[in-house]
């Protein structure tokens, strides 16, 4: 069946599988994804149109693989410390605001924006799986962060999944919009530690230590 919507399994990530990927990416984000056929991508990659769909089900599911391979970078390291103080928490928070904004503003990933933008109308589940696979994951991630804080009394009571939306409105301050537009660089490593580190100061500004308030 060639309209399947999802990759079809595969018992590794092949260099077949990975050269299509980089293929069709290149296709898309160059022609756009209504332009791009599968032949496009087969000739790109250097393989025949069997072995493309020996790999993915449709030419919608290397979009959906090239989006959710790109979301990787965007994800949140698993093996955050727990913070056991307010200066813990902070840098923390400094150090995964610093990583994230330097991922999200790679080319690579600002280009996945771009795509599932221009085809949100036609094929939503594009941008559904870029928000499941790459922001809702660093969402819910740093709601966790943040809900362990308050467990341990180092922020006060709140939503922590508002909380980590606040957060992450403070580190971006429309960073995002102009890289989207093609106005705004990606900032230098030490602009993305200066972002992060005046974010993290607002947000810890805005949560005060509960025992110096109390």
């Amino acid at each position: 069946m060639k309209n399947s919507a999802t990759p079809l399994p595969t018992s590794a990530e092949t260099p077949m599988h990975e050269r299509i990927l980089g293929a069709a990416f290149k296709a898309f984000t160059e022609d756009g994804y209504a332009a791009t056929s599968t032949l496009d991508i087969a000739t790109r990659a250097k393989v025949s149109k069997r072995d493309l769909y020996a790999n993915f089900g449709s030419k919608q599911a290397v979009l959906v693989a090239c989006i959710k391979s790109r979301a990787d970078r965007m994800r949140l390291p698993s093996d955050l410390p727990t913070p056991r103080n307010r200066q813990m928490l902070a840098s923390t928070l400094t150090a995964f605001a610093t990583n994230w904004v330097r991922e999200v503003s790679h080319p690579s990933v600002i280009a996945t924006f771009r795509l599932a933008i221009a085809e949100a109308a036609r094929s939503p589940e594009i941008a559904q799986a870029l928000d499941s696979a790459g922001r809702d994951a660093i969402r819910r991630a740093l709601a966790e962060l943040l809900a362990s804080a308050q467990s341990t009394g180092l922020i006060g009571p709140g939503e922590p999944a508002e909380m980590a939306m606040q957060f992450l409105g403070l580190v971006w301050e429309g960073l995002m919009i102009g890289l989207l537009l093609g106005v705004a660089a990606p900032p230098e490593p030490a602009e993305a530690e200066r972002r992060a580190a005046k974010a993290t100061a607002a947000f810890m500004q805005l949560h005060p230590d509960p025992a110096s308030t109390g």
